[in-house]
């Protein structure tokens, strides 16, 4: 619930300030709220603390949080985490590791080229050592960009 009220107010907020929300999560154990913001030329310090500033007045008066909290506004970064099927669109082509809730096909952990996204169907095309999975989005717990940075990738 905590998350669910965050969201509803941190987008509006995000998107008056012509940058684009990207996620949020919460993290109850250590009462942290994380926002992830984007923006088609990219996001700055400066923009992150603007989104503070002003989220930060806003979650004081609305108190959503009971306890003391810690929050966080940074760019959803090169290893970005998904939020939703729609954000997967742009990155087709991409490798992906994806964590799903049950085991598919005996297996929960994937980590491939992303082929298609079909919101249709509501699933994501993964194709690993030329195999392609088509996985239920709603089965996807956890998915991440693996950034292409050369020889320095990461080991597994």
């Amino acid at each position: 619930m905590i998350l669910e009220q965050f969201q509803a107010i941190a987008q509006p907020i995000v998107e008056s300030m012509d940058l684009e929300y990207w996620g949020a999560e919460y993290r109850s154990g250590d009462a942290l709220l994380r926002l992830y913001i984007d923006s088609k030329d990219g996001v700055n310090v400066d923009d992150c603390a603007k989104v503070s500033r002003e989220l930060s007045v806003i979650l004081d008066v609305e108190d959503i949080v009971s306890s003391k909290y810690r929050l966080e506004v940074s760019s959803p970064g090169m290893r970005r985490q998904f939020f939703s099927l729609e954000q997967y669109g742009d990155f087709v082509g991409q490798l992906v590791k994806l964590k799903l809730r049950y085991p598919f096909e005996g297996r929960r952990n994937f980590k491939g080229v992303l082929s298609a996204v079909d919101q249709e169907q509501n699933e994501i095309a993964v194709v690993i050592e030329e195999e392609e999975y088509l996985l239920p989005y709603e089965q996807v717990e956890r998915g991440t960009l693996i950034p292409d940075i050369g020889d320095e990738g990461e080991q597994e």
